[in-house]
């Protein structure tokens, strides 16, 4: 997708959907890069927090909890499990199933990576102060809860 320069369409200026978009899109560009330059994908850091959050899960669960498709979920619990960052084992109810753990390294580098995070949002809300900063996440968070309820 190619990125709007110089002026745009008042319409557009004042689309809040074109304006989420731009956002997105910016985000997206930002979050890349970072996570890139740390050797991992956003994904990652998705599992990584799911993990911490719920504690040791099925590959499937966490696909769910985190948005991922199960092919990818898969990918990426391989790249992690390649670092040490997670441990897989058979679930005990269903042998067929493996339940995913995070290990200590995994957990260390959570919190790495929660500092790129902060840091990408600072990038990205530069030119809003902290009330503002805390409406727009608010605003947004009732957003995504009303259109992604059941």
């Amino acid at each position: 997708m190619m990125k709007a320069e110089g002026p745009q369409p008042a319409r557009l200026r004042h689309a809040p959907s074109w304006l989420l978009g731009q956002a997105s899109m910016h985000s997206h560009r930002l979050i890349g890069e970072r996570f890139a330059a740390e050797g991992v994908r956003g994904y990652h850091y998705r599992l990584l927090a799911a993990l911490e959050e719920f504690g040791p899960s099925s590959q499937a669960a966490l696909g769910r909890s985190t948005g991922i498709d199960r092919s990818d979920v898969v990918a990426a619990l391989n790249e992690m499990a390649a670092k040490h960052l997670i441990e897989r084992s058979p679930d005990p109810d269903d042998r067929r199933r493996n339940v995913i753990t995070l290990t200590q390294v995994g957990s260390r580098h959570l919190k790495e990576l929660d500092g790129v995070v902060t840091e990408i949002q600072d990038t990205l809300l530069a030119p809003l102060t902290p009330a503002e900063r805390a409406t727009l996440t608010d605003l947004l968070s009732r957003l995504v809860d009303h259109h992604t309820r059941p």
